[in-house]
């Protein structure tokens, strides 16, 4: 498993995320993590007319490292910008 920064400035609003810290297997996988909907699996990448995300063709990944042993797929730590 592996660490990796998402962030995105497209959505920009208030009470919207910014960027976040995921585990994933790879910078796609990582890319699907969609901060506002953590427990949604079958979320297609898509927003609708408001969302505190943006959507996955506009998020940016980068690499940070390898996670601890052990260390599941998703969330780990989001900035959220409250209005």
């Amino acid at each position: 498993m592996k660490l990796y920064e998402i962030s995105q400035s497209v959505n920009n609003n208030y009470d919207t995320y910014d960027s976040a810290i995921v585990a994933a297997e790879s910078e796609d996988e990582a890319r699907m993590i969609n901060p506002d909907k953590m427990d949604d699996e079958d979320w297609d990448g898509e927003v609708g007319s408001w969302s505190a995300w943006c959507a996955a063709k506009d998020v940016d990944v980068e690499y940070i490292g390898e996670a601890k042993e052990g260390t599941k797929k998703g969330l780990i730590l989001a900035s959220f910008n409250a209005g």
